[in-house]
């Protein structure tokens, strides 16, 4: 199943998955080390080294999977949008309070709430989907239903140099 990503989110995951292989090294010395700490059964470094090892390589395997099934989407090929759709900029507000937010809509695997980036995946993300300026999404969410009024549409586009 391809899943959405913006060139962004998959250079992140690229440099990520380069990290991790990049420590390969390095694990495989400490393993080593351990090791060479005499009877394995009883060695809580080399229990801690191999533990660490293998929950990198799984990582290692996760951040390939997602590479491999990444359909990556630039912003950019949008244009001007008239709806909600991946990869765009959504101010909305509040219907409640009035608070405006805005939200850009990425792939799951590229979400952070503290940058302002909604998986399209979420509740939030579902109901935005669609709406044009003016329209009213609502969402069902732990604390009750809020009602978001979507506000302005745009593509901006954030350089991983951020």
């Amino acid at each position: 199943m391809r899943r959405p990503i913006t060139p962004r989110g998959y250079r992140d995951l690229r440099d990520e998955l380069q990290r991790l292989k990049g420590m390969r090294p390095e694990l495989a010395r400490a393993i080593e080390v351990a090791r060479g700490h005499g009877d394995l059964s009883e060695n809580a470094d080399y229990d801690a080294a191999k533990e660490k090892s293998g929950l990198t390589e799984a990582k290692i395997r996760d951040l390939e999977s997602k590479l491999a099934s990444a359909d990556v989407i630039d912003p950019r090929t949008l244009g001007t949008p008239s709806r909600v759709v991946f990869g765009v900029t959504v101010l909305v507000e509040d219907v409640d309070s009035g608070e405006e937010r805005k939200l850009m809509l990425v792939g799951p695997d590229e979400s952070n709430v503290d940058a302002a980036r909604i998986s399209v995946e979420s509740p939030i993300g579902k109901a935005l989907l669609g709406k044009q300026v003016d329209d009213i999404a609502r969402v069902k969410l732990p604390s009750g239903q809020r009602e978001y009024e979507i506000r302005e549409i745009s593509v901006e586009y954030e350089d991983s140099s951020e």
